[in-house]
């Protein structure tokens, strides 16, 4: 696909429905969460996205959830669902016909599983020289430890993120969310936005090659040098940031929140607020250099006061006075906070299983462009017949002789 080609007024207006990527196509291989969370980012912004599932099996994802399995609704949103058997000669072929017209082919296998099927990017681009291959993995596809199995968790650890995430009194934590998988997928799709546009000036594809230990590792901020010129190794903090105060979360009657006032004049106005404006002015207080200094005492301070209060309570005062405050959100905050509401953040989806499937919103927020949660995770196979006749032009006969043979 040429995505230089200017689109006439009416297309646009069809696009601003769509979504920015409407005349992209990509072909998404692999399975769980780092791959296919890139390919619901493009889909999301109008990419049609032709997921390939292996026949009677399909993505794991389909199964996974607590009790019901809703995550594949999310994952797999705006997808359409082929089945293909890439482990046949009959598959590896379809799968070249479908790459032929195709922008991006996005993958998470073991790095050598493409080649080893005859599907690396050497062969695929000889069909298709403007194709982009986006392949996530755990090690990315070089180095000693590329041939690697590589996880999520794997990835966090050997990022740096896992050594801080938790209390400095308990072992390293997960942080609740696969966020290796998903800030790999995040990167792939950024280099594949940038992939795009060196193809449009130049007309070539390229590969994109996005490891989850480096994901993770780019979202470290400044632990590699802290170390090298200062000999700091960052530790475990729990909930606070050593020597930036007052940031923590905080006691009330009924519950807690977070209050970020480390800023001289956000802090004058959080002492305000608490009926006594003297601490701004004391010089254990006075400066950043000193609240950092004296956090565990400031911390308690201001625990004495935000529990003599409601979180509802607390919560006004800060923002009467301009101070950063917000509660701990789960799933029941997030669906009843009337921001989120106003800015459509978590929308409700129809699904011919689920009668209740809310889920987040298409982010980030286009102006001209926006995107849109056009449908849910499909079945499985669901648009073979779309495929393979729209675009590949087959017969009836001719598909039903691949059902036969396995291949789809």
């Amino acid at each position: 696909m040429n995505i230089s080609n200017r689109a006439s007024s009416s297309e646009q207006d069809n696009n601003k429905v769509k979504g920015a990527l409407s005349d992209i196509r990509v072909i998404e291989l692999g399975q769980l969460i780092a791959g296919p969370f890139c390919g619901q980012l493009l889909a999301d912004h109008g990419a049609e996205v032709i997921k390939i599932e292996q026949p009677g099996v399909g993505d794991p994802m389909r199964v996974w959830g607590r009790g019901k399995p809703v995550w594949w609704p999310v994952v797999a949103r705006n997808k359409k669902s082929v089945t293909l058997n890439l482990r046949t000669d009959k598959g590896q072929e379809i799968l070249k016909k479908l790459i032929k017209d195709a922008d991006i082919l996005l993958e998470n296998f073991r790095p050598g599983t493409m080649e080893k099927w005859g599907l690396g990017y050497e062969e695929l681009s000889k069909i298709n020289p403007g194709l982009i291959m986006v392949r996530v993995s755990g090690y990315g596809q070089t180095g000693p430890y590329a041939p690697r199995a590589g996880y999520g968790g794997i990835g966090e650890a050997m990022g740096g993120m896992r050594y801080l995430a938790g209390d400095p009194s308990t072992p390293p934590s997960r942080i609740g969310l696969s966020i290796g998988d998903s800030l790999a997928a995040t990167y792939a799709c950024l280099g594949a936005m940038m992939a795009l546009h060196h193809r449009e000036r130049t007309g070539k594809g390229q590969v994109v090659d996005s490891a989850i230990y480096e994901a993770v590792l780019a979202m470290m901020e400044s632990t590699i040098p802290e170390y090298t010129e200062g000999g700091y190794i960052r530790e475990r903090t729990g909930s606070i940031l050593p020597k930036v105060a007052p940031s923590n979360v905080y006691p009330t009657k009924d519950g807690e929140l977070l209050i970020g006032a480390n800023q001289d004049s956000v802090f004058k106005r959080l002492a305000e607020a608490m009926g006594q404006p003297e601490l701004a002015e004391d010089p254990k207080y006075a400066t950043h250099v000193a609240r950092g200094e004296h956090q565990k005492e400031l911390d308690d301070l201001i625990s004495e006061w935000t529990r003599t209060l409601t979180t509802d309570e607390v919560l006004a005062k800060m923002e009467e006075y301009g101070v950063p405050a917000g509660r701990m959100y789960r799933a029941p905050e997030m669906l009843s906070d009337p921001h989120y509401k106003a800015r459509e953040a978590v929308i409700k989806v129809d699904h011919p299983k689920f009668k209740n499937l809310f889920m987040q919103n298409v982010f980030p927020k286009l102006s001209e462009t926006p995107g849109q949660v056009r449908w849910a995770g499909p079945e499985l196979g669901q648009h073979n017949e779309e495929v393979y006749k729209g675009i590949l032009g087959m017969t009836d006969e001719e598909i039903q002789a691949l059902r036969d043979a396995g291949d789809i």
